[in-house]
């Protein structure tokens, strides 16, 4: 993926740190070098503690375990969704036990195709720090290439980084009501809705996570699994940007507004955006979680 003008060299000064996602070869290459750090992110929604079982049996060398739930959330209020963000500042505090400084270049990785991965990437980008890339392929890939792995449970030195001015955007409910309430949204105006989550789930025929069906009224359906080939890798930048260019139509990216369930996999269509150089989509952090949590708000169901 090409870098963009933010991309920083590596230790060896002979490439940039790459923009939005790493390969596979290239983080071989900056492994144990000054200043990487690797957050293993690999979670499942209906096993708790799968992904703190998986990173003790083995993971990337140096890598430290991102718990979902934990590290990557806020508490819950029962009205806030299932994941609702922490505050900058104890995430920002969070990254410093994990040895993070300002020049800290930071690998993301998971074994469910950048899904939990990109909330990660999208959080460090919320709290200001630009050098952060998820890894093409994830934890499948490494294994694919016949790389080493490690059961040690790395030790960093804390870190010094502070919230900085955010690169990601947020939208409250507030603004998300505005939609639903003007639903259906005209064709080529106002703003665009986009919901990452499965179709069955989009049309209410098939939840499995949370206790009502259906989606908010005026959302379009942009599955995040349409960012991937068939391989389950990031699709072309060229071809990215194409597909959400019929979504949008001559909205700019600063009129997308994204969700999903509860603010995870949305990531990975802000990402996808990134990548197609359509930078500046809002993330709706609650989501259909939070959103269901009020009746009073109103729910659509079918395509």
């Amino acid at each position: 993926m090409a870098a963009n003008p933010e991309s920083t060299p590596n230790s060896t000064g002979n490439a940039p740190f790459p923009d939005g996602v790493i390969a596979v070869e290239q983080l071989a290459e900056l492994l144990g070098a000054p200043g990487v750090v690797i957050l293993d992110c690999r979670h499942d929604l209906a096993q708790a503690g799968w992904g703190a079982q998986q990173y003790r049996l083995g993971h990337i060398p140096g890598a430290i375990f991102a718990d979902l739930d934990h590290d990557l959330a806020g508490a819950r209020n029962g009205a806030n969704g299932r994941h609702p963000l922490p505050s900058p500042e104890a995430f920002a505090a969070r990254l410093r036990d994990w040895g993070l400084g300002p020049s800290s270049r930071v690998v993301v990785y998971d074994a469910s195709q950048g899904a939990y991965a990109a909330r990660a990437w999208w959080m460090l980008r919320w709290v200001g720090h630009p050098w952060v890339a998820v890894l093409d392929g994830g934890w499948q890939a490494w294994l694919a290439a016949g790389l080493g792995i490690s059961d040690q449970t790395p030790k960093p030195r804390q870190g010094d980084l502070r919230v900085g001015p955010s690169r990601q955007v947020i939208a409250g409910v507030d603004a998300v009501l505005e939609i639903a309430k003007s639903a259906p949204a005209p064709g080529h105006g106002g703003t665009l809705l986009l919901d990452a989550r499965a179709p069955d789930r989009f049309e209410g025929r098939n939840e499995t996570v949370d206790p009502v069906a259906g989606h908010i009224p005026g959302a379009v359906n942009r599955f995040w699994k349409q960012n991937l080939d068939d391989r389950g890798y990031f699709k072309p930048p060229q071809q990215l940007r194409d597909e959400y260019a019929v979504l949008l139509q001559e909205r700019t990216p600063g009129q997308v507004i994204v969700q999903c369930g509860s603010g995870v996999t949305a990531c990975h269509d802000i990402l996808a955006l990134h990548l197609a150089g359509l930078q500046g989509a809002a993330l709706y952090p609650g989501s259909w979680s939070e959103w269901i949590a009020d009746p009073a708000r109103p729910i659509a169901r079918g395509a």
